[in-house]
C-alpha cells in the first residue's frame, strides 16, 4: 500500500461525473453487497459463517442472513442511485454547478450513517447492532476472546485496512465541505488539515491490527494452561510485524508528496528508493501471509513436505472426533491424522489436504488475483503508466480493486477457519471430498 498521490490541478471529467463524496459512497455500498455475496456463496457451500463469528440472530425472520444483507444493501443502493441522478440533472457536467451542489452527495453520506446507526426493525437491527458493537471494540485495538467472537473482530479489522484510503478520502471530503470557500466536489485536497493528518488516518486500521496481534501474543504468554502445541506466540509477533511494515510506506509517501530538500536530509531519489524497498517488503510479506497463514495453503512449504499429509476416514456425525476438543488448532499440523494410519491421497500442488471449494483452479485463481492486486504500486515504475496513478479516476480504481481483493480474501479466510475447526462440514461430509472425490450431490 502507498499514500495518496497528488492529483491533477483541475477538476477532470471523471470528477465531474463522480465527485469524491459519491466515490466514497459507492465503495461503502459495494462493501455491503460484497459481504452479502460472501455470506451467500459460503451458505451454499454449507459453511456456517455466523457460528464462526459467534453471531446469534435474535430475529424471527425465516430469511437466511445473506438475504437480509441483500435487503440492507438494496435499501442503501436505491437512494444512492436517486441522489446521483438528481445531482447529474442539476449539474449537467458544468464545473461551477458541480462545485455549488456539493450538499447533495454529502446528504447521502449523512443518510448512509443514519442507516447504520438507527436500529430500524426492517433493516436487520441486530446485525447492525453487532456491527457497531464490534466496530466500537476494535476501534481502540480491542479483540474479543475466541468464544466471544474473536474471528469476527479479525475479519472486520482486516476489512478496515482495505478501506484505509477510503477513510482518508472521507476525512478530506468532510473537511472540504465544512471549510469556508471550499467544496467537497472540487479537486480533493489531500493535504488538508496539515501534511500528516491524512497519512495518520490511513495508518489507523494497521495500528488496530497491530495492537490486536500484540494482545493475542500476550494472551498466549500469560495463559496458565499453555501447552507446547500453542507455541510461544511468535506467529502473532510475525503478524504484528506485517502490519508494522505498512507505516514506513505511508510515511515515505507523505514525504514524497511534500518533499522539501531543506527539511529532509535525503534526496528525492533516495526517498523513492526507500519507499520502493518498503512497499516491496509490505506487499510480498502480506501476500505470503495471505496464502500461507490466512488461507493455510502449502504453496510456500518445502517441496519435500507438500504431499506428506493424508486424509482421515470420514467420521460419522456422532463421532467424538468432531468435537473441537479432539481436533488440532491447525489442520496442517503434525498432529493431524498421519499417513501411517490411513490411506494416503496426494492433494493438488500448493493447496492442503482438506479443502471446501470444489476445484483447485479456484484456489490458483485467487492466489493470482491476490498477488496482482497486492502489487498495483508497480504501475509507478513504468514511465508510460506513472501519470495514470495521479488521475482521480485511477485512484478510485485502485481503491475499488483493493475492496475486490479483500472480498476474494474473505472467502478463503473463512473457509480456512471452517476447516481448522472441523474435520467435516456442517452436513457431516468430509470437507476435502468436494475437491478430490468429485462434487457432492446437492452441493454447487
Amino acid at each position: 500500500m502507498d499514500g495518496d498521490p497528488a492529483v491533477e490541478p483541475e477538476l477532470d471529467t471523471f470528477s465531474l461525473i463522480l465527485p469524491l463524496p459519491y466515490r466514497i459512497a459507492f465503495i461503502l455500498v459495494l462493501g455491503v453487497w460484497a459481504w452479502g455475496v460472501n455470506l451467500h456463496y459460503l451458505y451454499l457451500l454449507k459453511i456456517d459463517v455466523l457460528s464462526l463469528i459467534k453471531y446469534s440472530s435474535r430475529t424471527s425472520s425465516p430469511l437466511p442472513h445473506h438475504q437480509r444483507t441483500y435487503a440492507l444493501a438494496t435499501t442503501i443502493t436505491v437512494p444512492f442511485v436517486i441522489s446521483l441522478f438528481f445531482f447529474w440533472t442539476l449539474t449537467r457536467g458544468r464545473p461551477s454547478a458541480v462545485l455549488a451542489w456539493d450538499i447533495i452527495p454529502q446528504l447521502y453520506l449523512f443518510l448512509l450513517c443514519i442507516f447504520f446507526l438507527v436500529p430500524y426493525k426492517r433493516l436487520s437491527p441486530h446485525g447492525r447492532h453487532r456491527f457497531l458493537t464490534t466496530l466500537k471494540r476494535i476501534s481502540i485495538g480491542g479483540i474479543a476472546e475466541p468464544q466471544d467472537g474473536k474471528f469476527g473482530d479479525i475479519l472486520l479489522a482486516d476489512a478496515l485496512t482495505s478501506y484505509a484510503k477510503v477513510l482518508g478520502d472521507l476525512f478530506v471530503s468532510l473537511y472540504m465541505f465544512l471549510s469556508s470557500g471550499k467544496s467537497s466536489t472540487d479537486r480533493p485536497d489531500r493535504g488538508c488539515g496539515g501534511k500528516y493528518i491524512v497519512p495518520i488516518i490511513i495508518s489507523i486500521p494497521s495500528l488496530i491490527r497491530l495492537k490486536q496481534c500484540l494482545i493475542e501474543y500476550m494472551r498466549v504468554r500469560n495463559n496458565p494452561q499453555k501447552t507446547a502445541a500453542m507455541g510461544w506466540g511468535g506467529q502473532h509477533l510475525a503478524n504484528a510485524l506485517k502490519y508494522s511494515s505498512a507505516f514506513p510506506v505511508i510515511i515515505l509517501s507523505a514525504l514524497q508528496r511534500g518533499y522539501d530538500s531543506n527539511k529532509i536530509g535525503l534526496s528525492e531519489t533516495g526517498i523513492f528508493r526507500l519507499w520502493l524497498f518498503f512497499v516491496f517488503l509490505n506487499s510480498f510479506y502480506s501476500f505470503y501471509w495471505d496464502i500461507a497463514k490466512d488461507w493455510d495453503l502449502t504453496l510456500f512449504s518445502p517441496q519435500s513436505s507438500q504431499h506428506a499429509y493424508a486424509y482421515a476416514p470420514l467420521p460419522s456425525p456422532s463421532s467424538p472426533s468432531l468435537s473441537s476438543n479432539h481436533l488440532p488448532s491447525n489442520p496442517l499440523s503434525p498432529s493431524f491424522p498421519s499417513q501411517s494410519h490411513h490411506h494416503q491421497h496426494p492433494y493438488p500442488y500448493g493447496l492442503r489436504p482438506r479443502t471446501h471449494f470444489h476445484t483447485p483452479q479456484i484456489y490458483y485463481t485467487a492466489i493470482v488475483i491476490d498477488l496482482l492486486l497486492r502489487c498495483t504500486w508497480s504501475l509507478k515504475l513504468s514511465p508510460h503508466l506513472d501519470h495514470w496513478n495521479d488521475l482521480e479516476g485511477s485512484i478510485f480504481v485502485m481503491e475499488v480493486a483493493e475492496v475486490v481483493r479483500r472480498w476474494v480474501w474473505v472467502f478463503f479466510r473463512v473457509e480456512a477457519e471452517w476447516v481448522r475447526g472441523r474435520g467435516v462440514d456442517g452436513m457431516g461430509v468430509g470437507v476435502g471430498e468436494g475437491v478430490l472425490l468429485g462434487p457432492v450431490p446437492g452441493r454447487i
